[in-house]
């Protein structure tokens, strides 16, 4: 089965940058949308970013123009560049994959990673 594994995550002063990566344990053969999104203590879970399999992509209000979702197909694995960070983007980060299609062909209508913790804090 394959599994969406974040990493990147760690402490940043404010307005530092970090760069979070979602990497697939195996192949991905193709994708709707491939998204990250984030949860703060005592917060729902909310959108920071997704890309489509087309290229397409959209951010949260919060994050547009200092975040930036990529992909390298090649690597199975998907990118956030973080930068001009604050301490309101302190949360979990969470990679989601929606109807993820495996080397297999197995589908998976929803896959999530464990998320990776990022700390905005001087």
């Amino acid at each position: 089965q394959v599994q969406l594994v974040e990493s990147g995550g760690g402490l940043v002063q404010p307005g530092g940058s970090l760069r979070l990566s979602c990497a697939a344990s195996g192949i991905i053969f193709s994708f709707n949308v491939m998204a990250w999104y984030r949860q703060a203590p005592g917060k729902e879970r909310e959108l920071v970013a997704g890309i489509s399999s087309g290229g397409s992509t959209n951010y949260g209000d919060s994050v547009k123009g200092r975040f930036t979702i990529s992909r390298d197909n090649a690597k199975n694995t998907v990118y956030l560049q973080m930068n001009s960070l604050k301490p309101e983007d302190t949360a979990v980060y969470y990679c989601k994959g929606t109807n993820v299609v495996d080397g297999y062909r197995n589908r998976y209508p929803e896959l999530w990673g464990q998320g990776t913790l990022v700390t905005v804090s001087s």
